[in-house]
């Protein structure tokens, strides 16, 4: 049971997002850019870094439903998303992606626990600044959307085939789009 009343059915941020949408739409708009704007990380890449920071902060949803968005990215390999959140260094991703990772697992404890070494790295494996920039900004900002996420209390649903409905559609479509919500499968979960 969600802690305050959110529209009925509606997983993860997608509650929230319906309960206040002035607030939902900027929050829409930074996903957008960070995850399917232009750059030279692909969005797979970029999907994986949130989904990495979802799963350090232990939201069940985002680390769902944006490593299944991940996976859609990446030819539907949900190997690579599980190897990433229990190991990115021993993952089959680039060296670059490995750096970046460290520096997203950094921020999502706190900024000021990337170092000049992490910076150092990250360049030494080809990371722009603007992909060093935008990996700090998606581990910041999914760490918001998670404490979003958790700190009302939402629901999510167990089923896999869902999630992998939900993430085709973030890949496919964006975020900026108005949700159709889901068919509801299983019960609100406390």
């Amino acid at each position: 049971m969600a802690h305050i009343k959110l529209p009925e059915g509606l997983p993860g941020i997608i509650g929230p997002f319906a309960f206040r949408p002035e607030t939902a739409k900027p929050m829409r708009e930074l996903a957008e850019v960070l995850l399917r704007g232009p750059s030279t990380l692909s969005p797979g890449e970029r999907e994986l870094i949130a989904t990495y920071v979802s799963s350090r902060n232990d939201c069940y949803f985002c680390q769902t439903s944006h490593g299944a968005a991940a996976a859609h990215h990446l030819g539907g390999n949900e190997q690579i998303v599980l190897a990433v959140k229990e190991d990115f260094e021993a993952a089959p991703v680039s060296a670059k992606l490995k750096a970046l990772l460290t520096i997203a697992g950094k921020v999502q404890q706190g900024g000021k626990n990337v170092t000049p070494a992490d910076i150092a790295r990250a360049r030494r494996e080809g990371a722009t600044d603007l992909e060093i920039h935008d990996t700090v900004l998606i581990a910041a900002a999914f760490c918001m959307y998670n404490r979003y996420v958790d700190g009302l209390g939402t629901w999510a649903p167990h089923d896999a085939d869902l999630f992998r409905q939900m993430g085709a559609r973030m890949a496919d479509e964006g975020y900026i789009r108005a949700d159709a919500p889901p068919a509801k499968t299983e019960t609100a979960k406390a």
